[in-house]
């Protein structure tokens, strides 16, 4: 296991007030793992802004696949930066619009990339590229 350190903070009631419905809301089991989150995933953000490191990320897309040749651009695309999809599944919503969802991996700024120019692909109606640290980064946090 890990060690840990035992540390001290001083906040304003009203602060931990919220705070303790929040952990209640979300069912945390004590303070303390609450807080190694939020540590955590503001770590994981910093990561992603700085472009530093290995970045996973988490691509989705919503479509209208009757778009004119708007498939064939995605995995075009897609298939341009083979070394970075890791996996792809695509689902069908309904007559016309498909989720497709990619998982990404590899360096941050390329990752990135990536998932901005899928976004940015006419035709996608919606998405969303949602980022978090590679193995490394979480082995070293515990």
């Amino acid at each position: 296991m890990t060690e840990l350190t035992r540390i001290s903070i001083s906040l304003e009631a009203s602060l931990l007030e919220a705070f303790d419905r929040y952990l209640t809301a979300r069912q945390y089991e004590n303070r303390s793992e609450a807080i190694r989150d939020l540590i955590r995933d503001r770590l994981v953000h910093e990561q992603a802004e700085h472009g530093q490191g290995e970045q996973v990320a988490v691509l989705s897309l919503v479509y209208d696949h009757h778009a004119r040749e708007l498939s064939h651009r995605l995995i075009e695309k897609q298939h341009h930066h083979h070394h970075l999809v890791i996996s792809t599944m695509h689902v069908h919503l309904g007559e016309r619009h498909c989720l497709e969802v990619s998982v990404l991996r590899g360096p941050s700024a390329e990752v990135r990339h990536l998932g901005d120019e899928l976004l940015a692909t006419k035709g996608v109606l919606h998405g969303e590229l949602l980022l978090t640290s590679g193995e490394g980064e979480f082995s070293r946090w515990g």
